[in-house]
């Protein structure tokens, strides 16, 4: 855990529910920030308890939906400069002198930081899985959460930095778990695209998931993490074909009413 007394003017911002098994070592990777903040939506577990056991303030708050949960969130932190995290990302050593160093003069208004996924007990270093780059620290007076109900990213009014070191995203440690976010995913992804008045294609269908497994897997050297880079590849290719197939349930749906 960093020096409190080295602690950085900047706000921690983590949205939680039921994330008593992950949320500990979130909050005790970026101990540097000199505030943590934790939005609860419901937990049932010790989520609460965990957060207040670090010293976090918790704040309750109803399910908005991911984007505009992350901005409810982010607007009640004391420091305009904010580091977001999700609870199972954890900041590496090197990420940490990387944002102690920018933070010291910041020459831009967002940074983003290369998140390394781990997949069946493998930490991915290629394909989809690395170097996945997301803007996670930022000056909230300059950048914001889109509203976007899943795959929500942050938008910047300028350039974006680039930070070294890792920030490490225990994802899918169970492969049931991670099915079901990819099944649930791809729902509010068509459900979106068909509130936008976006249309069923029958080539977006097929040639989607082709294009990402071509794309993750050979161009961006997938096959060099072994099976469970395959796995991880194959599930976001046909997570591609779920979402158009949804759609165009959705699109039927509607004719049928």
């Amino acid at each position: 855990m960093s020096d409190p007394l080295s602690r950085l003017a900047l706000s921690l911002v983590v949205v939680a529910h039921d994330a008593g098994k992950e949320l500990a070592d979130c909050l005790a990777s970026a101990a540097f920030a000199s505030e943590a903040i934790v939005v609860d939506s419901g937990s049932r577990d010790d989520t609460v308890e965990i957060a207040r056991r670090f010293g976090a303030r918790v704040i309750t708050q109803t399910w908005l939906g991911y984007g505009p949960q992350k901005n409810f969130a982010v607007a009640q932190a004391a420091h305009d400069w904010v580091l977001c995290l999700d609870v199972d990302e954890r900041v590496s050593p090197e990420l940490e002198r990387a944002i102690r160093s920018a933070m010291r003069e910041p020459r831009r208004q967002a940074y983003a930081m290369a998140r390394r996924n781990r997949f069946l007990g493998r930490w991915l270093a290629h394909g989809e899985g690395y170097p996945d780059w997301n803007v996670r620290l930022f000056d909230r007076r300059h950048a914001r959460w889109s509203e976007d109900v899943v795959h929500e990213h942050v938008v910047a009014d300028g350039p974006v930095g680039r930070l070294d070191g890792d920030l490490l995203h225990a994802s899918a440690e169970s492969l049931d778990r991670y099915l079901a976010k990819q099944n649930r995913y791809t729902t509010l992804q068509a459900e979106a695209m068909h509130a936008r008045g976006e249309r069923f294609s029958a080539v977006r269908l097929v040639l989607s998931p082709l294009v990402r497994f071509v794309r993750f897997y050979v161009l961006r050297a997938g096959f060099l993490d072994g099976s469970a880079g395959l796995v991880h590849i194959a599930i976001g290719a046909f997570a591609s074909f779920c979402k158009y197939a949804k759609l165009r349930a959705l699109e039927q749906a509607e004719r049928a009413r």
